[in-house]
């Protein structure tokens, strides 16, 4: 997870926003590139599984930018995607050839526990309380998504045991 040049000290609720809104485009997109390398390696219930999260993810930077465009009209943004990396995106390595649906959701869960962290760990840096209330929300957001997961993981039966590594194939000599 990085940032780059926000100051949180001094982050108002216009950039706030726009960042909270760059995060679920992050996110989204990541869920989006998963889901077609599941569909390029015929696994198609992890491949289900991130477009529901590509949805979630959509929705919710939908719900941002409304109450951004209502409260500060088109407003130039001042936050750009330069300034982040991974907040809430799943790792590039979670992504397999023959991905389960459970790895699927374990690699979301991971990813909303890692979103929640970074709005727990801005929050101290916050002065201005519009902005403090919007994180405070967003975390606790993050763990209602980390529910949402959970629930749906528990309904999957356990992985075989099998390794992603039980399926590469061996070098062939030349």
């Amino acid at each position: 997870m990085a940032i780059r040049g926000i100051d949180f000290a001094n982050l108002s609720l216009m950039d706030a926003l726009d960042l909270a809104i760059l995060v679920e485009d992050e996110a989204q997109e990541r869920y989006e590139e998963f889901a077609e390398q599941m569909d390029q390696h015929r696994t198609p219930e992890a491949a289900k599984f991130f477009r529901y999260m590509v949805e979630n993810e959509a929705k919710h930077g939908r719900e941002l930018s409304a109450r951004r465009l209502q409260r500060f009209g088109d407003a130039p943004k001042s936050v750009t995607r330069a300034m982040i990396f991974d907040i809430e995106a799943p790792d590039y390595d979670d992504a397999r050839a023959f991905m389960t649906p459970r790895k699927a959701m374990e690699s979301a869960l991971a990813s909303e526990v890692k979103a929640h962290a970074f709005f727990v760990a801005a929050l101290p840096a916050l002065k201005d309380v519009e902005v403090r209330a919007l994180f405070e929300e967003l975390r606790q957001e993050e763990l209602e998504h980390q529910h949402l997961v959970k629930i749906e993981l528990a309904k999957l039966p356990p992985d075989s045991g099998l390794s992603d590594e039980d399926f590469v194939d061996e070098p062939a000599p030349q």
